[in-house]
């Protein structure tokens, strides 16, 4: 049976995770409670979500919570501004995953959900490069494919092209 649920991303993303911050590190994650926001805590995190606020109209809600990091695991690429919310954030630590644009497949967008879709797939060097503009330092990065139990042309692809880039950054102070 198929499962909706993506346990390989999850477990890369929390073993890139656990590499860059130390357990007990409180947390705000950005976006609202979720599957992986409780994995987080069950390996020792304090985490705190945001309440699902409108990040490009309310960039300032990252400075809600003093936290050792923000985490945001597939956010920015749903945001139009994504460079405002990166400049207001405090904490000296983030760490981010963002689905990279796969030249044979177009921008993600949900048939039924208004919100569920991707204004940005980046190419791994532009996510960087709005991260150092923003004002972080890139401190570690990872890859990894998304391979899909079908048949086709895409499918093979999926197996060996990267389509999640994770990243940890730390805060430049100017």
């Amino acid at each position: 049976m198929y499962s909706k649920t993506p346990t390989r991303r999850y477990q890369l993303t929390l073993n890139f995770l656990k590499k860059v911050l130390p357990y007990s590190a409180t947390i705000l994650d950005l976006g609202v409670r979720n599957p992986f926001s409780e994995i987080m805590e069950q390996n020792g995190y304090i985490v705190i979500n945001t309440e699902g606020e409108d990040l490009d109209l309310l960039p300032e809600i990252v400075k809600k919570h003093k936290v050792d990091a923000v985490t945001a695991f597939e956010i920015f690429e749903h945001l139009i501004a994504p460079f405002n919310v990166l400049k207001e954030i405090q904490s000296s630590k983030i760490i981010t995953t963002i689905p990279l644009n796969l030249w044979f497949a177009k921008a993600y967008k949900s048939k039924t959900d208004m919100w569920d879709r991707h204004y940005h797939e980046f190419e791994d060097w532009q996510f960087d490069w709005l991260l150092e503009k923003s004002g972080w330092k890139i401190e570690a990065t990872e890859k990894w494919t998304s391979p899909i139990n079908k048949i086709g042309f895409r499918p093979i692809l999926r197996k060996y092209t990267p389509r999640y880039y994770a990243v940890y950054a730390t805060k430049i102070n100017k």
